[in-house]
């Protein structure tokens, strides 16, 4: 069961301390209300994920909070508690925007059931809704930027590949600052569980290959998979189909899969670390990304396109690079690639108080030709190793600006968000980000 934050609301205490101890002993952080009144306050200074709500409450009806959190944040889950044998409330909460509903009495596994599925269905609408929001040109720095002939060859090869059902592909490239799964929980996130399967499966779950049926899978840093499941994932590429564990029958899918890796895979397999086998599976197609300093008239129009995207970010209105900073930006190596003009863009937008952005507002490693910009998320050896000599960086920087939103509206999470231009979802994405949730 995903992690998150729930809001409990019934007036009777005994019921919701209980609800409130179960869901607590699984990890989620629970705040309880047994008037709608109270609930509405909590709302104001915290970020929900879900809430139960009784629709009985001894001030005002439930569903007139259903449609406050409904107009406060949309994000919310709401699964309403009902004692009543009547189902016509229940309904009128769903037509007003409630997940879900659950009738008095229940059992708690039952309530643990309806939580869980609820989850799993915001996780993926928020995965859906960043995909769309990728595709529309939102975060640019995850799409395939570039008009120079070297990124036109690469699209034209993607375009190609595109059109054959099942080839894999191999993508080289460096990613900064990329996440990993713990070798302990990959193989319950790429293939799922059965209910049982072990102590913590209280429910059935679906991996990454399932939810990806009919459509493509990303493997990042391939890798980084621990060895054992190497040969179960070259099973799923040979045969279209995997168990999930603890299961016993084959789960046939249709997936493409994507892998890619920032390290040489030869290299790995003469040492005995990446299975050959599995390697030559991948390897079928190779498309080679060539690095920003050999497409150097890619540069600047990724710098406007940054700056646009953090204009409305940080509520900036910077309009132009000048001639002096532009030079420095086409000169520099970026070892970083994309996504260190990113980086770099993003603090020079921060800093920069007019339409101009100019020399002063760059880091200094592209002020003095240094190295390289470093981006203290990637690690202590490779590009990225440590904070860069020029001051805080873009994370930190990023994590004080909220901070001093949140101290300056007293912790309210609807006026912090609107002041910073984002919403609410947004807000809680970012606090989860820097464990300013707790």
């Amino acid at each position: 069961m995903t992690k998150a934050t729930l809001l409990i609301v019934e007036d009777n205490v005994d019921t919701c301390q209980t609800l409130a101890e179960n869901f607590r002993k699984l990890g989620h952080r629970v705040f309880t209300a047994n008037t709608g009144g109270a609930a509405q306050g909590i709302l104001k200074s915290e970020l929900v994920d879900l809430m139960l709500l009784d629709l009985r409450l001894p001030d005002i009806s439930g569903l007139r909070v259903l449609e406050h959190v409904k107009e406060v944040d949309p994000d919310v889950l709401v699964i309403i508690i009902t004692a009543n044998t009547d189902a016509q409330p229940a309904v009128e909460a769903m037509k007003a925007g409630a997940y879900d509903y659950l009738m008095k009495p229940f059992e708690l596994d039952e309530v643990k059931m309806v939580v869980a599925k609820a989850l799993e269905t915001q996780g993926l609408k928020r995965e859906v809704s960043r995909l769309k929001r990728q595709q529309n040109g939102q975060f640019p720095d995850t799409e395939l930027f570039g008009n120079s002939a070297a990124m036109r060859d690469v699209k034209h090869l993607i375009q190609m590949v595109s059109g054959t059902p099942r080839t894999s592909v191999l993508k080289p490239l460096v990613k900064i600052n990329c996440g990993a799964i713990p070798e302990t929980l990959q193989e319950s996130e790429l293939f799922g569980h059965e209910r049982g399967a072990y102590t913590d499966a209280k429910t059935m779950k679906k991996g990454m290959f399932e939810l990806a049926n009919g459509g493509t899978i990303f493997l990042d840093e391939i890798p980084s998979m621990q060895p054992s499941l190497q040969p179960k994932l070259l099973r799923v590429l040979e045969t279209q189909s995997f168990r999930r564990i603890g299961g016993t029958a084959d789960i046939p899918i249709d997936v493409r899969l994507i892998a890619a890796t920032n390290r040489d895979l030869q290299a790995m397999v003469r040492a005995g670390i990446f299975r050959e086998d599995l390697y030559f599976r991948l390897n079928v197609m190779v498309i080679k990304t060539p690095p920003l300093r050999d497409r150097r008239e890619d540069i600047l129009p990724l710098a406007l396109l940054f700056i646009e995207k953090d204009n409305r970010e940080f509520n900036k209105s910077v309009r132009n690079i000048n001639e002096e900073a532009q030079n420095l930006l086409v000169n520099y190596e970026w070892p970083g690639n994309v996504r260190e003009v990113k980086n770099v863009i993003e603090r020079g937008v921060i800093l920069c108080p007019g339409p101009t952005l100019t020399a002063e507002h760059l880091p200094q490693e592209l002020r003095c030709g240094g190295a390289g910009y470093l981006d203290p998320g990637d690690g202590p050896s490779g590009p990225g190793g440590g904070p860069s000599n020029n001051g805080d960086s873009m994370e930190a920087m990023e994590k004080a600006h909220i901070q001093r939103m949140l101290i300056k509206y007293n912790n309210n999470k609807t006026k912090t968000a609107q002041a910073l231009g984002i919403s609410r979802s947004t807000l809680r994405e970012k606090m989860k980000q820097y464990g300013l949730d707790t």
